[in-house]
């Protein structure tokens, strides 16, 4: 059996639980799905701020996952906080959920529009875009203007703000596909689909696919150049448990044997 573990970024329970439904829904028969968030961090993620305490959550999920033998990691927020930090920990597949999308995206359309929350988040998801490689298949990238907790705290306008949203793109911006840009739509994907008469892809769902596929393939992150483990060294203060000392090995579990391990 395939362990995903799904890490919401932020501490907010109730979205973890719903993101953790979204995955196991698409998951294949032979796929177990553990949905976690950091015990510490904030209860949203709306900025750069947001994103920089948040990455310290998600690591420390990751090296717990590593005791667990977890097979593969789905950083479930728009924002892939941590993501080349955490795929420094483990040779299982760490996928993003904006990477994984974007992707998906550009398979099914030649153009696509992104709607995620606030408008302040619009220029992360651009700076994505860019280091990603995508930014030529973006038309643009659109905020329903409401912050990530209604999503749980006032879902219907939410969704009606979100919908708006997509019409627009839909009609304004020449497209083919939109993306949704927060892992708390994750349970939205049909209901907006429906609504708006495009193909959304959905970045938590589309995630765990694309890592059921790595686990499948045995193709497992590389241990060779910049994405190594890290070297040994001390942290100190709150971080300390953190450190790695010289000599120990980072942590493996079941899943080491199901991936190609080739060097270091």
């Amino acid at each position: 059996m395939t362990h995903i573990r799904v890490i919401n970024p932020n501490t907010t329970a109730a979205m973890t639980e719903k993101i953790g439904i979204a995955a196991r829904q698409v998951a294949a028969a032979g796929t177990r799905i553990t949905a976690t968030n950091p015990a510490n961090g904030p209860v949203s993620i709306e900025s750069h701020f947001d994103e920089a305490i948040s990455a310290v959550g998600v690591v420390e999920e990751v090296r717990a996952g590593e005791r667990d033998g977890v097979d593969a990691y789905v950083i479930a927020c728009f924002g892939d906080p941590g993501l080349l930090a955490a795929r420094e920990l483990t040779r299982a597949p760490v996928i993003g959920i904006a990477e994984a999308a974007f992707h998906l995206a550009t398979l099914i359309s030649t153009r696509f529009s992104v709607v995620t929350t606030l408008g302040r988040t619009c220029v992360i998801a651009e700076h994505l875009l860019h280091s990603y490689g995508f930014a030529a298949h973006c038309r643009r990238v659109r905020a329903a203007e409401i912050p990530v907790l209604d999503l749980e705290d006032d879902p219907a306008c939410a969704f009606d703000r979100i919908v708006q949203e997509c019409l627009r793109a839909k009609h304004e911006d020449g497209i083919g596909a939109i993306v949704l840009g927060c892992g708390g739509m994750a349970d939205l994907t049909d209901a907006i689909t429906e609504a708006v008469g495009l193909p959304v892809v959905e970045g938590v769902t589309a995630a765990v696919k694309l890592a059921e596929s790595l686990v499948s393939l045995r193709l497992g992150t590389s241990k060779h150049g910049d994405l190594a483990f890290p070297r040994p060294k001390h942290f100190t203060g709150q971080f300390a448990h953190l450190g790695v000392a010289a000599g120990d090995a980072p942590p493996r579990g079941e899943r080491a044997a199901r991936v190609r391990v080739v060097g270091e």
